[in-house]
C-alpha cells in the first residue's frame, strides 16, 4: 500500500479538526491537551503556545509509566480531549489513529497542520517563546524535497 493510500485509509477511521475549530475552541475557554508529534528541531523553530513536544517516534511509550519516554500529562490525558499536530496533518492523523489503537477517548488530528494553522494567523512561538512571523512560518513549512528525494520520473 502506498503512503497517500495508507494515510486516507487512517483518515476515515480517526476525527479531524480544522485550525478555525482548535481556535475556537481555545476561545470558549476549552484547553485540549495539545500534541505535538513533530521532530524536536521542528518544534523549536515554532509551535502552538502550550503544546508539548512528543515525537512521532516515541508516542506509544510516552503514553504509558515506565518508560524513558514517559509523558505524564499524556498518559493521564485518556479520558481528555487531545489534539495531536504536525507540520501539515498527515503525522498527526497516524498519531491520532495510534491513541485511538491505545483507548484513548477523544484523539484528534489537526487537518491541514501548523501549516493551516499558520494560514489562519494562529500564534506559533519559538524555543525562546517568542512569536514567530507568520511568513518566517510559511517559509519553513514549504520547503521542498532535495532532488535526490523526488520520483526518479521527476528529477529532470
Amino acid at each position: 500500500m502506498k503512503y497517500k493510500a495508507l494515510l486516507e485509509q487512517t483518515r476515515a477511521q480517526i476525527e479531524e479538526l480544522m485550525p478555525w475549530d482548535l481556535a475556537d475552541r481555545f476561545e470558549a475557554g476549552k484547553k485540549p491537551l495539545i500534541i505535538d508529534v513533530r521532530e524536536p528541531y521542528e518544534y523549536d523553530f515554532c509551535h502552538i503556545p502550550d503544546s508539548i513536544l512528543v515525537p512521532r517516534g516515541v508516542l506509544e511509550s510516552a503514553c504509558e509509566w515506565d518508560y524513558t519516554d514517559t509523558v505524564p500529562e499524556l498518559v493521564e490525558a485518556r479520558n481528555r480531549e487531545v489534539v495531536i499536530v504536525c507540520r501539515s496533518g498527515y503525522r498527526s492523523a497516524f498519531a491520532a489513529y495510534t491513541l485511538k489503537q491505545l483507548d484513548y477517548a477523544h484523539p484528534l488530528s489537526l487537518n491541514t497542520g501548523l501549516r493551516g494553522w499558520n494560514d489562519y494567523d494562529q500564534p506559533l512561538i519559538d524555543y525562546k517563546g517568542e512569536r514567530v512571523d507568520p511568513d518566517a512560518a510559511d517559509d519553513f513549512f514549504n520547503e521542498q524535497p532535495r532532488k535526490d528525494q523526488l520520483d526518479p520520473a521527476r528529477r529532470h
